[in-house]
């Protein structure tokens, strides 16, 4: 299954039922922690992880390394930026939106702070999860030291060209080895929980649903 399929497949699923999938499948978490939320909307984001790694610095650099992603990642990737949870500076603002708009990709993940909300959302609309919202620029305090190498965000490792899969529930990230394979379980999860929910509603009673599957 191409990159494509994987993304569409991935975007009729539930970010639960793929969260789950994920726990069985690749035998270990795949959910970042719930310090990320939505900042600008509450669209989806699928596609997948282009990465970038940040840290501390002295000096004034520009995020070289974040912007040439911007414009050389795939269109329809996630920009994945990961600062090892400081979130006291804004990783991501409103040119590098501009920047990842114009190339059409995805959303964008970050370890990090975000800013320019009220433009983003006025002239952009662009997906951006983050842990936190900062006026404060990186420039003097973080630089950019690497894209497209593993990156580990909420106690997740990320790999370049694993699917991101992340709405208001959370974001999940999909091993890109086992991503046919959890696309597959989660749709069959969601199809049995969709058909106990409806057995729940004809009953009238989720004790007897859960007395006669054990879970729930």
């Amino acid at each position: 299954m191409d990159i494509q399929q994987l993304v569409e497949g991935f975007r009729k699923v539930a970010t639960a039922s793929v969260a789950d999938a994920v726990d069985k499948v690749a035998g270990a978490r795949g959910y970042l922690d719930h310090g990320l939320s939505p900042r600008i909307n509450a669209r989806r984001i699928v596609g997948p992880a282009a990465t970038v790694l940040e840290g501390p610095c002295v000096e004034s650099a520009p995020p070289t390394h974040a912007l040439d992603l911007i414009d050389e990642a795939p269109a329809g990737s996630v920009i994945c930026i990961a600062t090892g949870g400081y979130a006291d500076v804004a990783v991501w603002g409103g040119l590098m939106t501009a920047g990842a708009f114009a190339n059409g990709h995805a959303g964008a993940i970050l370890d990090g702070g975000v800013r320019d909300i009220e433009e983003i959302r006025r002239d952009y609309d662009f997906p951006i999860i983050a842990r936190a919202v900062s006026p404060g620029t990186t420039v003097g305090r973080f630089r950019t030291l690497s894209s497209q190498e593993p990156i580990q965000i909420g106690g997740v490792w990320i790999h370049p060209g694993d699917i991101i899969v992340a709405d208001v529930d959370g974001v999940v990230v999909v091993p890109r080895a086992h991503a046919e394979a959890v696309l597959e379980m989660a749709g069959d999860i969601d199809r049995r929980e969709a058909e106990q929910a409806r057995l729940i509603v004809a009953e009238r009673s989720l004790r007897k649903w859960l007395a006669k599957y054990g879970r729930i």
